[in-house]
């Protein structure tokens, strides 16, 4: 991702959650020098992923794929391009928070792995002022936990 893409990134932010991330939020991302990658189709930018690396840990800040894409196989993709970036920059564990309610982005994290490792409370903004929780998630990285699956 480069400042380039910002215009399409927050233009699928924009289309796809009704609390999005700004511009602003993107260029600090950016700033920060955190993995910030784009799935394209050619030129034209379909998804985004932001993981921020740390303490031999990842966390996966954001994970976005254009709605008109969907189940198209750019999340996972995305997902697993992200995880190459972790493994490679020794990253033991991987963590992210979801919406229980988006149940298409649950179930991609499931399918790689992903356990829920707790829950943050009131964590999301929702409709009405209201606040939805989050679901915590963590995969081992280490190369033995690829073999016993944990």
């Amino acid at each position: 991702m480069t400042a380039e893409d910002l215009p399409a990134v927050v233009g699928i932010e924009s289309a796809a959650y009704p609390f999005p991330w700004s511009e602003q939020v993107f260029r600090s991302c950016l700033r920060a020098g955190y993995a910030c990658r784009v799935a394209a189709d050619g030129r034209c930018v379909r998804g985004y992923g932001i993981l921020s690396l740390a303490a031999n840990e990842a966390h996966l800040l954001n994970l976005c794929i254009e709605p008109a894409e969907h189940r198209r196989g750019w999340g996972g993709w995305l997902l697993r391009h992200l995880l190459g970036v972790a493994r490679i920059r020794h990253a033991e564990r991987m963590f992210l928070e979801v919406r229980p309610s988006n149940r298409a982005a649950v179930r991609l994290y499931e399918s790689h792995g992903f356990v829920q490792v707790g829950t943050r409370r009131g964590y999301y903004p929702a409709a009405e002022g209201g606040r939805e929780d989050a679901r915590v998630y963590a995969l081992s990285l280490r190369p033995e936990a690829w073999a016993t699956g944990s």
